[in-house]
């Protein structure tokens, strides 16, 4: 695995280039000029960018935005090194198409943990478009493996910055299979459902899944492939493409009130109303800094008093069927990913 790193502090960029070269199958291609790195473009060959934020001349977004210019270096998984604990500055790197943050002074350990896991998911992602261009028997067994590593990557990348965040999107998930089972859907979109919806929240941690939902020039493209021509969620379509599905509708309400797009009752796509449902009560019965957990009772009553506002009434009637599996999911002291194995 190739790892561009660009970073005009000579100190920094001889320490990130000697934590790379400590990384199994790692080489570094170190650049102390932002200007030469983009000067050698399009011929250098990377799989993974580490750049500095604050560097004379182009800084790390400028960068990045100059080199997205580059077809070739659309899909590549770009990780910022940066002192600054400013907000602003990381949702500016976001939105410029940054996947992961490392903060100064780089501990190695995080270091290796983040690095492998992001070049483990490009790898991922590598393997998941070749799988979608490919013809023969097996393909579409493949592009399902790829799928659920891109996704158990993230989560986990999502975990090294804020484990209850992670262990959040584990519950959503659990949640709404077991919705989902309660209302007598299909088998494969129970399983579906669990596998994709820790996507859900691309707001709640600065982390890869933010890029990886939000960032056009990575995934959208992935996003509309299908690997047949089924529903999002059936058996055998892709689980990136209902993650998407999901994060786009979550927050719509049954009303027609909600966001971003007012999708009123059956035009929300089911798996959109049902993470709804999960997301909310674990919202309500989860503590925050700005708010007390809501205990279980009191946070389910209000979940089903919001039937035919909020939520869809036929999948409020099975949160009730299904409260004591999720009184289970709410009070285990962790909650394990999805699996292919239903």
């Amino acid at each position: 695995m190739k790892v561009l790193i660009v970073d005009d502090n000579n100190t920094n960029l001889r320490l990130l280039t000697s934590m790379v070269q400590k990384l199994p199958g790692c080489s570094p291609i170190p650049f102390s000029s932002p200007a030469d790195a983009l000067a050698a473009m399009p011929d250098l060959e990377f799989d993974v960018a580490i750049l500095d934020y604050m560097m004379p001349v182009y800084n790390g977004v400028e960068f990045l935005t100059e080199m997205l210019h580059f077809d070739r270096y659309a899909g590549v998984p770009v990780i910022f090194v940066t002192a600054d604990h400013e907000l602003t500055t990381r949702m500016d790197a976001l939105n410029a198409g940054a996947i992961d943050f490392l903060t100064k002074p780089v501990d190695f350990q995080e270091f290796k943990a983040r690095v492998q896991n992001i070049a483990a998911l490009a790898e991922a992602r590598r393997r998941h478009s070749e799988s979608i261009g490919a013809n023969g028997a097996g393909n579409e067994n493949a592009v399902r493996e790829h799928e659920c590593e891109i996704i158990q990557r993230i989560t986990l990348a999502a975990g090294y910055k804020d484990p209850q965040a992670a262990q959040q999107r584990m519950r959503v998930a659990a949640y709404s299979e077991a919705i989902a089972r309660a209302a007598g859907l299909p088998e494969p979109f129970c399983r579906d459902i669990r596998l994709a919806a820790p996507l859900f929240d691309n707001t709640t941690a600065l982390a890869s899944d933010t890029a990886l939902l939000k960032s056009g020039r990575m995934t959208e493209a992935d996003f509309r492939r299908r690997s047949n021509g089924g529903e999002a969620g059936a058996g055998g379509s892709s689980l990136l493409e209902l993650a998407a599905e999901i994060h786009r509708t979550y927050r719509e309400r049954f009303d027609g009130q909600g966001y971003p797009s007012r999708l009123k009752g059956d035009s929300i796509p089911q798996a959109g109303r049902i993470v709804a449902i999960a997301a909310s009560f674990d919202a309500l019965i989860s503590e925050r800094q700005f708010k007390q957990a809501w205990p279980f009772e009191k946070a389910a009553d209000y979940v089903r008093g919001k039937a035919d506002s909020h939520f869809d009434p036929k999948l409020i009637a099975a949160f009730g069927t299904a409260l004591e599996d999720i009184r289970k999911i709410a009070f285990a002291d962790t909650v394990p990913m999805g699996t292919e194995a239903a």
